[in-house]
């Protein structure tokens, strides 16, 4: 496998980087990095973001031109996430480029394609993923929200958990049962669904990192069309797999690695006795960096066996693990550098870094919970890569 990048790859990455410098308030990333950033501030900047990379056709890249992207390789896509995860950019597809989209295209008619995916091109829409119940969080099978057929629509009742982003997204990705009597991984449908349907309330859980992204979804007696089911009634859950396979495979979680590294380095320079009091030091963070650099490799693994026409399944669950747990150990290394004051929140005078790495350490306990836990990860690497039997 070649992990080299085409000159046409690398000039995409060039344009991309001097399109994100002239977008992006120079300083931007620090004051993102520690939290200065207002919500207002940051959805004013995403709009314009959105606004410019959506005339670029650049927020869904390997789409089709008739749907708003540019036919370009998985590998451009990739190099898109990795820039702008890096820059901390505000705005970008979101979960309705990263895995709804493809859901669409894979499983959906020709005209929910054309009714949905150039909404998603052209950011006018934002997507939140209801899957996650209060009682089926990695045994996804056992959701018990229900999708009846009534007519022309369907009834939904129910109640998910969990939902990033549902707080101001328009439409969401819906998991539903609709056949109870069939065994859990049978009798389970995909929607989408609108969230101004009636029926529908969004109330916002806060993490213990003070974040507000996750939300709790009610469903009482809301009213899709018949004609938002996508794909075949009880199919859901193989696409729900599907999905989650391109949920797992991102680089994201690498280049965050990477500046967030560079950051203690930068810090480690500037205070001597982050290093004195810790002789170890050095050797941690060159553990680090050498992971991270790994991580790459493994994570671009996913979109190059794309690019040749190949789906990954534990390919993307090896990336979701080494990416997960790799973030954890940097946010374990910067507490180790920083000592007891970089416990301390942004706002404190004593604060190391401006509190940021007390918030990363907190938001980095969820990364191997999220999208799949590592230890359902080992399982689908055991069983779908190295062939052992359950058990």
């Amino acid at each position: 496998m070649d992990f080299s990048f085409t000159p046409d790859e690398e000039r995409f990455r060039e344009e991309l980087k001097a399109f994100l410098a002239g977008q992006l308030p120079e300083d931007w990333d620090f004051r993102d990095f520690v939290g200065e950033v207002g919500k207002d501030e940051r959805a004013e900047l995403a709009r314009v973001v959105n606004g410019g990379l959506a005339d670029r056709r650049w927020l869904a890249l390997p789409w089709a031109e008739e749907y708003g992207g540019l036919a370009a390789g998985q590998l451009q896509q990739a190099i898109f996430n990795e820039e702008s995860t890096y820059a901390r950019m505000p705005g970008g597809g979101g979960q309705g480029v990263a895995w709804v989209g493809p859901a669409i295209q894979q499983f959906g008619s020709q005209e929910q394609q054309a009714l949905w995916l150039p909404r998603i091109a052209r950011g006018e829409d934002t997507w939140s993923t209801l899957y996650t119940e209060p009682g089926a969080g990695s045994d996804l099978a056992s959701i018990q929200t229900r999708a009846e057929r009534q007519g022309d629509e369907y009834v939904v009742n129910g109640t998910k958990i969990f939902a990033a982003g549902a707080q101001d997204a328009n439409m969401g990705w819906l998991a539903a049962r609709t056949d109870p009597s069939a065994p859990k991984h049978r009798g389970i449908s995909t929607f989408v669904l609108p969230m101004d349907a009636p029926g529908v309330t969004v109330r916002p859980l806060e993490d213990m990192a003070g974040q507000g992204n996750l939300n709790e979804v009610s469903l009482e007696n809301v009213r899709i069309p018949a004609r938002n089911l996508v794909g075949a009634e009880n199919r859901g859950w193989y696409q729900v797999a599907e999905t989650l396979n391109l949920e797992r495979s991102g680089i994201g979680p690498m280049a965050a690695g990477k500046r967030n590294l560079e950051r203690l380095v930068a810090a480690a320079r500037d205070e001597a006795s982050m290093i004195s009091r810790n002789p170890t030091a050095r050797y941690e963070l060159a553990d680090r960096w050498i992971e991270m650099q790994v991580g790459y490799n493994v994570a671009y693994r996913v979109p190059l066996l794309q690019q040749d026409g190949l789906t990954p399944n534990h390919e993307a669950s090896v990336s979701k693990l080494y990416g997960s747990e790799l973030t954890q150990r940097i946010a374990q290394t910067g507490m180790r550098l920083l000592g007891p004051a970089g416990q301390l929140d942004a706002g404190s005078a004593y604060a190391k870094m401006g509190g940021a790495f007390s918030r990363l350490y907190l938001e980095a306990t969820a990364a191997t919970i999220t999208a799949g836990t590592s230890e359902v990860q080992r399982n689908l690497i055991a069983q779908k890569g190295l062939g052992l039997p359950r058990g």
